[in-house]
């Protein structure tokens, strides 16, 4: 167990026989420890096997499941996945997306995720940092400058409606997306907020209900002036089918570390193409899920945007920006951005970063839980 910031993350290693090791990393679904065991499980069915068969193992493991896996069992073939990814690229000395037919860009561009909803002097001052260091010009923020339980729908909607107007005012050359985080219950509510962002032409508008009724977003999609953006919480290409069949979405953004690696990723992303759809991949994870992103975006050819977090860098609840406690070190060289875009190394195999070993030999998990928001009448909400 690794720590990036106020977060737990699992990194796994995959040894083979010849002396080349492959790294991944596990979404946190809990976060707690209970990938580890369905990982020991799992290593224990691809034990003796040949390595560079990816596909053969990735479905060894998926048909191994009795029962479609979830959650937890996702995470872990989605590390063991991208190990197998890494030893195969490493094996023959090339970047592992030079296995999924080359780059078709030079570049990735990112947005960096806020995760919150600070003061527009805040955000400026934030993003301005990011944009001066890093050439960051797209940036994701919560939409809530009010509490949705216990204030008036009309005061939230204006809250929101002068904040981002101030914000457009302090910061007329970047772009904002807005991540709903599927709070709202009532699909009127999502369409009445979606609009009240449409003039400000938001990047996207982010997941505002939950995802589990795909037909209800007919209607909603149907109403908004917005691009709706939506699939971090769904599991595989079956699932994205759905949605893009219902004809729901503007843009997917499927989970490389959820859905189960980069195996089923690409799959997603060509069914998506065919649609004319673009994947924003969905990656609030570690430096070494970027690397994972990374290559999956230089490869994709109906690519949009990917999800950044700067290292060393968190949201707080209260909606301020704080920084962590302790920002991941089992990455020694993790991909900054230049000039908004994550630059490819075509001269590194595999992932293309260096894991510190000496780092994990250190168990630094530290819990953490989402936290209910509680309502008036003392029920609770989505988190």
């Amino acid at each position: 167990m690794a720590r990036d910031g106020l977060r737990p993350r699992v990194v796994v290693a995959v040894d083979t026989d010849e002396g080349i090791t492959g790294w991944g990393e596990a979404y946190n679904h809990g976060p707690d420890r209970a990938i580890a065991p369905v990982l020991e499980y799992l290593c224990l069915q691809i034990a003796g096997e040949d390595p560079r068969r990816i596909e053969r193992l990735h479905l060894k493991m998926l048909q191994h499941a009795r029962f479609p896996p979830g959650a937890i069992g996702l995470a872990a073939i989605g590390a063991i996945d991208h190990c197998l990814w890494d030893i195969g690229a490493k094996a023959l000395g090339v970047p592992v997306y030079q296995l999924l037919g080359g780059h078709v860009r030079d570049s990735v561009r990112v947005y960096l995720g806020v995760y919150a909803a600070p003061e527009a002097v805040e955000v400026r001052d934030h993003c301005a940092t990011a944009c001066e260091t890093y050439g960051i010009t797209a940036f994701k923020l919560s939409p809530y400058r009010a509490d949705i339980h216990a204030t008036p729908w009309s005061k939230v909607l204006r809250s929101t409606v002068d904040w981002v107007e101030a914000l457009t005012e302090l910061c007329p050359d970047w772009e904002f997306a807005f991540d709903a985080h599927a709070r709202l219950f009532e699909p009127w509510q999502a369409v009445s907020l979606g609009n009240t962002l449409a003039p400000f032409h938001p990047l996207f508008f982010e997941e505002p209900i939950r995802p589990e009724n795909v037909e209800a977003w007919g209607p909603l999609k149907a109403a908004l002036k917005v691009p709706l953006a939506t699939g971090e919480a769904l599991y595989n290409r079956w699932e994205f089918l759905r949605l893009l069949q219902c004809q729901v979405a503007d843009i997917v953004q499927p989970d490389i570390a959820v859905v189960g690696g980069l195996t089923e990723m690409m799959k997603i992303a060509h069914i998506a193409s065919a649609f004319y759809v673009p994947v924003a991949p969905h990656n609030p994870m570690g430096p070494l899920a970027t690397a994972h992103n990374l290559d999956f975006s230089a490869a994709c050819p109906n690519f949009k945007i990917l999800e950044y977090r700067l290292l060393g860098t968190a949201a707080t609840l209260a909606g301020a920006l704080a920084p962590a406690s302790e920002p991941a070190g089992y990455v020694c060289d993790p991909y900054l951005p230049k000039d908004g875009h994550l630059e490819l190394r075509q001269d590194r195999p595999g992932w293309g970063v260096e894991i510190d070993e000496t780092y994990l030999q250190t168990d630094r998990y530290i819990h953490w839980e989402r936290k209910l928001p509680p309502r008036p009448d003392g029920s609770t909400g989505y988190a």
